[in-house]
């Protein structure tokens, strides 16, 4: 069985939690037990313990929360700043050390600042741990513009050091794929390597040998969310799910619902800073609007019950570089998608086929893109349907754990690493067993467990 290590190092993502992101962490947990690995998560925060899915009561996670830093002025108190990333810096180097200790087959990182987990894995493991660095986001870049980022030459030497140390980098769209090559020069590191991947390079500090950087896009559990019976008793709904924050287009929604022209119900699944917003512009149209708050993953596939359409209108923007999640649920619940035209999107949605492409920013084309799906409720279902076929089809979190070590499977290591891969191979050792099959049922393991805190922690 393969022993696999899963780390969390961002203190702004809980492993249980409502946020996308916490989806995600328990989303690729599955695959891996799928296949018959036996998981272990590695996280700076828990999130809320009381909720845990049941389907992962048994999952042992090893809580390693982030240092108090004291007192500041505020969120933007450089002082502060530096204290946090400090901590970070401490909870992560712990985690490492665990990690070490508990010699996994795989360590699989989630990217965060300041995180050297991999580095150290590699450091103290050597060829005989494979290594995945997930990259989901720019965080150099996101915590200079909307926060305050102190280290910044310590963050680029951490995350030089990390893609250093992974066996394959997955980035979540070819965007973050052009950051990741933009920041830590591992193109350059692979014309120089020339297909050799020795571990010198990456045990060597802020070393950056050529990792396989690949791109791959999030998915979707289509076994949590299934194909719903839309509600045509009354005016159809239409349902947005998502955090309530500029970058969802959410004001632009309730424009598009205010100039409908054809009667639809709108239902915004989600919370945020602009509940209140989208509640004053509701009531300044005139609009009903159904607000669910905030749900648990598990909560969500109830909410997509008896809707028609499902809308993503991200507004217009030079740095979307994301892979929504929510365009995939949707699609899993059998919804035809109006979703702007932006970023990866359009590699997602098929215009005319699994749903509607519209322009960002543009209520009126989005009003109108609804309207004409509400209008025939059969085109809707069709789009749906193929929608739901597309999505079990090639956007699994199989495919995406397929995907991401595809590259591990086609082109391996040089012999310095022993091979994981091949269960056939005469020589692999017993610890070190295949990777690539599946397996049908998560494996069963101990109950579940919390494991105590670092010394010093909260």
């Amino acid at each position: 069985m393969t022993r696999v290590a899963y780390v969390c190092a961002d203190p702004g993502i809980p492993v249980f939690g409502t946020k996308g992101a916490s989806v995600h962490i328990q989303e690729i947990v599955r695959a891996w037990r799928r296949r018959g690995a036996e998981v272990e998560v590695y996280a700076v925060r828990l999130g809320d313990v009381e909720h845990v899915p049941a389907d992962l009561a048994d999952l042992v996670v090893h809580h390693v929360p982030v240092g108090r830093v004291g007192s500041g002025s505020g969120a933007g108190d450089p002082g502060a700043a530096a204290r946090r990333e400090v901590a970070q810096r401490q909870a992560a180097v712990e985690i490492g050390r665990r990690v070490v200790a508990a010699a996994p087959d795989v360590v699989y990182e989630r990217y965060s600042l300041f995180s050297g987990v991999l580095h150290l894995a590699r450091r103290g493991l050597g060829a005989g741990v494979r290594t995945v660095l997930e990259v989901n986001a720019p965080l150099i870049d996101e915590q200079q513009r909307h926060r305050v980022l102190v280290d910044e030459a310590g963050s680029v030497d951490a995350l030089r050091a990390q893609v250093g140390a992974a066996d394959v980098v997955a980035c979540v769209s070819e965007r973050v794929a052009g950051w990741v090559r933009e920041r830590t020069g591992v193109d350059q590191a692979a014309r120089a390597d020339q297909g050799t991947h020795g571990v010198q390079g990456a045990c060597a500090d802020q070393g950056v040998r050529a990792a396989r950087v690949v791109v791959v896009p999030n998915g979707v559990n289509t076994r949590r969310i299934r194909a719903v019976t839309p509600d045509l008793a009354g005016d159809p709904v239409v349902v947005f799910v998502g955090t309530l924050k500029p970058w969802h287009g959410v004001e632009d929604l309730l424009e598009a619902a205010a100039l409908a022209q054809r009667p639809w119900r709108l239902r915004v699944v989600g919370d945020g800073p602009q509940r209140e917003a989208v509640e004053q512009a509701a009531a300044r149209h005139g609009l009903v609007v159904e607000l669910t708050g905030a749900l648990a993953p598990e909560e969500v596939p109830a909410a997509l019950e008896g809707a028609l359409v499902a809308v993503a209108p991200y507004p217009a923007s030079d740095d979307h570089y994301f892979s929504p999640l929510k365009v995939y649920e949707y699609g899993a619940a059998a919804l035809p998608v109006v979703a702007s035209r932006i970023g990866q999107i359009p590699a997602v949605v098929q215009d005319g086929v699994t749903g509607v492409l519209v322009p960002p920013s543009d209520p009126v084309a989005l009003a109108a893109a609804v309207d004409a799906l509400v209008a025939d409720p059969d085109a809707a279902r069709a789009m749906g349907a193929a929608a739901r076929d597309l999505m079990e089809r090639e956007h699994s979190w199989e495919h995406v754990l397929d995907a991401t070590l595809a590259p591990l499977v086609s082109t391996p290591l040089a012999s310095t690493h022993t091979s994981a891969l091949h269960a056939s191979a005469p020589h692999a050792s017993a610890r070190h067993t295949s990777l690539l099959p599946a397996s049908s049922e998560p494996t069963s393991s101990t109950p579940a467990s919390v494991a105590a805190p670092a010394a010093g922690g909260r």
